[in-house]
């Protein structure tokens, strides 16, 4: 089914830095309504205003993800609220069809002094359930939520993870038509963020959802397509989750690494550079394209042997790939200054922004001659991506079947 369950038309929402002017221009909107007349929702902008969310357009079809992307302040979360009636537009048109269920903040939606049990209760009957039907899901929330000693507690006395589980098992088990996911499953455990994506893509199959997240793993594990924000407005709507990502990245601040240097002292660094093959430096790399990492070494003459090791982590500090001379059983003993080259032939990097650590240590006592932290930066760029950072390339064949 392809049917459209949200449509969004030239959406806008404007909000002020100052809470009394805030004050004085939400009595004057009101007024202007209650008097039959229009709120304040021209092109301009008042004193001390400016546009959190400025004339956004998407529609998302019955088994669709979209995931919303952009940096902090880029105006996904005010879209959110306003896709879920917290917030009013001031521009702009909204149609949603069938049952709405939103997980926008950590137990929103749950009143604190209602048990949790209380709360399914009272969350099933605002998205239209009756009684009989919620006693009927009731076991299998508290199974998925696994908090059946604490479905008794008040909410109030739950933890930023107790809040999510249960929001996310009663979002999951009441069959919404829609479902709003706003950065609620980076507090869960790892387990229960594992069974959260396999029930989000068991909801796609028939509900619309929109999916909040700066982790680009997961978006590349549900997005079907991805709606990139930047101060408010959409720079890029797109089928490409590799591209989106490369656009994602490109809005933060380009800035230099925060390069750390520490170990003995018995090795320093003259200079760290990727290379294409012809010996030319280069910033970035396509997916999969061969290249070389050339590391300029002052090594002490007193060392008698040592080894080099290369770290890549990616934007989120998460360690994707290790370039080790000992794991490939080669040492080195020419001391002064020395070049040691790696040759890479193909990195299955999903694309992105990654930074390069350095070590050096002696062979023999294993102690650490130089550690030489984001001594480089550099990107990714192409348009396959994998659920994994890192895809492996292997030996495929077709046999006949036997």
């Amino acid at each position: 089914m392809t049917d459209s369950l949200i449509q969004v038309e030239g959406l806008s929402k404007k909000f002020c830095r100052s809470l009394k002017r805030s004050l004085w221009y939400g009595l004057h909107d009101i007024g202007s309504e209650l008097r039959g007349g229009q709120r304040n929702n021209t092109n301009e902008l008042r004193a001390e205003e400016f546009w959190s969310v400025k004339d956004i357009s998407f529609e998302v079809n019955r088994g669709d993800c979209l995931a919303l992307i952009g940096p902090n302040g880029a105006g996904k979360s005010t879209l959110l609220r306003m896709l879920n009636g917290l917030i009013k537009p001031d521009q702009g048109q909204i149609t949603m069809r069938g049952r709405i269920n939103a997980l926008i903040a950590l137990g929103a939606g749950f009143n604190p002094v209602l048990t949790g049990k209380e709360n399914v209760y009272v969350n099933g009957s605002v998205l239209g359930f009756t009684k009989k039907e919620i006693d009927e899901k009731y076991e299998t929330i508290v199974e998925f939520s696994e908090l059946r000693d604490f479905m008794d507690t008040p909410v109030r006395n739950y933890s930023s993870g107790m809040n999510v589980r249960l929001g996310f098992a009663v979002a999951a088990q009441m069959e919404p038509d829609v479902l709003l996911l706003d950065e609620v499953l980076a507090v869960g455990d790892a387990g229960f963020r594992a069974k959260c994506f396999n029930t989000i893509m068991d909801i796609m199959q028939h509900a619309a959802v929109i999916f909040v997240s700066h982790s680009m793993p997961q978006i590349a594990r549900v997005a079907s397509k991805v709606l990139v924000m930047e101060h408010g407005r959409c720079i890029l709507q797109t089928s490409d989750v590799g591209k989106a990502m490369e656009t994602y990245y490109s809005t933060f601040t380009q800035c230099e690494a925060q390069q750390q240097i520490s170990g003995n002292g018995k090795s320093t660094p003259r200079w760290i550079r990727l290379e294409d093959l012809s010996g030319n430096q280069i910033n970035k790399v396509a997916f999969a394209a061969p290249f070389n990492v050339s590391c300029g070494l002052a090594i002490d003459p007193g060392i008698k042997e040592y080894r080099v090791q290369l770290d890549i982590r990616s934007r989120e500090q998460q360690l994707v790939l290790q370039f080790s001379s000992e794991m490939d059983g080669v040492a080195f003993n020419k001391t002064g200054d020395v070049v040691v080259k790696v040759g890479i032939n193909a990195m299955r990097l999903s694309p992105g922004q990654y930074v390069m650590n350095l070590f050096v240590a002696d062979a023999q006592t294993h102690e650490v001659l130089l550690a030489f932290r984001e001594c480089l930066s550099f990107e990714v760029t192409g348009n396959i991506v994998g659920y994994a950072p890192v895809s492996q390339s292997g030996d495929w064949t077709l046999e006949p079947a036997r």
